[in-house]
């Protein structure tokens, strides 16, 4: 007789800890698992000699007590990761990191969002990570995990999930990049269609990323000195240092594209001005002429008696003579007085 198969996972199952969102294990030469719904869960930081991850759904009530009771690391520090201020920040505690840094929210748009928060504690033996709406860090970080990928401590953890934000954040800026590309060629090109309207969210993704990455790198750097500072391995303190030594390298890549964007905008919108000045000067020049022919038609026009040439058979041809002339007279005079197209 066939064993029976095992359940699926239903929504309305209790996790094994009040916001758990997943929990993996890994083994002391960095090979993660997965934790069956089913298996009982252990506590951080007693996992042999691996290290346990746990990442949780902060918008669950119910961790706030289980944070007070020191289930994530001090509570104070905890307290402060988990809270619901987002500013970025970071601080050390008895050998505990905890902090708020940023992610990439994951929306249904063709782009992700730069304004998530992933938050963390991170001890010895176990790293506790959460976010409120869902981000790129952890969900990737997992799956890399899941296929083979070793992470031998928990500061490798941290250093894994920054490291897939600053990928994702890097992939958002190529993509910005080459749409800058096309849009500068149409401007060389001076194919001018719907460009305005498309670089305005592109240099507005550009300073948000920018933000977040400043935020970032203040992190990183603040976790190197006060690593320094408290005692922590030089392990972890190296890992902060490569860390922000990459986000200041894809910072400044924002930075430029960002101004490089701002320069675009305004080239763009110089070219557009220039464009509506060479059309009103065609429309002035256009009035110019017609305002002569029109004065005479006018005159014409008069139900007056005594009204010159209304007795000749040729009248009207007259009358249209003197239009023309008074049209190229006007020509003249603006040619004579030196008023030019504008040069493109």
């Amino acid at each position: 007789m066939a064993a029976p198969a095992s359940l699926p996972h239903l929504l309305c199952d209790e996790p094994a800890l009040p916001g758990l969102l997943f929990a993996m294990v890994f083994d002391e030469d960095g090979k993660g698992r997965i934790i069956g719904h089913d298996e009982e869960l252990p506590a951080p930081g007693s996992f042999g000699e691996g290290f346990l991850w746990l990442h949780l759904n902060l918008a669950d009530a119910r961790l706030e007590g289980l944070t007070a009771e020191g289930r994530f690391g001090p509570p104070r520090l905890a307290a402060m990761a988990f809270s619901r201020d987002e500013h970025q920040r970071i601080a050390v505690e008895e050998r505990f990191v905890g902090g708020v840094v940023a992610d990439l929210a994951r929306e249904a748009a063709d782009r992700p969002n730069p304004k998530g928060r992933l938050h963390f504690v991170m001890g010895p033996r176990f790293l506790v990570s959460g976010r409120r709406h869902p981000v790129v860090g952890p969900d990737r970080t997992r799956e890399a995990a899941a296929e083979g990928k070793p992470i031998t401590a928990p500061v490798r953890l941290l250093e894994a999930l920054v490291g897939h934000v600053v990928n994702a954040m890097a992939a958002l800026g190529a993509a910005l990049s080459d749409e800058l590309d096309a849009i500068e060629d149409h401007i060389l090109d001076e194919a001018v269609r719907d460009e305005r309207r498309r670089i305005g969210p592109i240099r507005r993704d550009a300073v948000r990323l920018h933000r977040q990455l400043l935020g970032l790198r203040a992190v990183f750097h603040r976790f190197e000195e006060d690593g320094e500072a408290e005692g922590l391995p030089d392990r972890e303190i190296a890992t902060a240092a490569r860390i922000a030594q990459r986000l200041d390298s894809l910072d400044r890549d924002m930075l430029a594209m960002a101004e490089r964007s701002r320069l675009l905008q305004d080239e763009l919108a110089a070219r557009l001005a220039e464009q509506s000045n060479r059309q009103l000067f065609n429309l002035s020049i256009l009035t110019a002429l017609f305002l002569p022919p029109t004065l005479v038609t006018g005159v014409f026009g008069m139900n007056t008696k005594g009204l010159f040439l209304s007795d000749l058979e040729e009248g009207s041809l007259i009358a249209l003579f003197i239009a023309a002339a008074s049209a190229l007279a006007a020509y003249l005079v603006i040619r004579g007085i030196g008023v030019r197209t504008p040069r493109r």
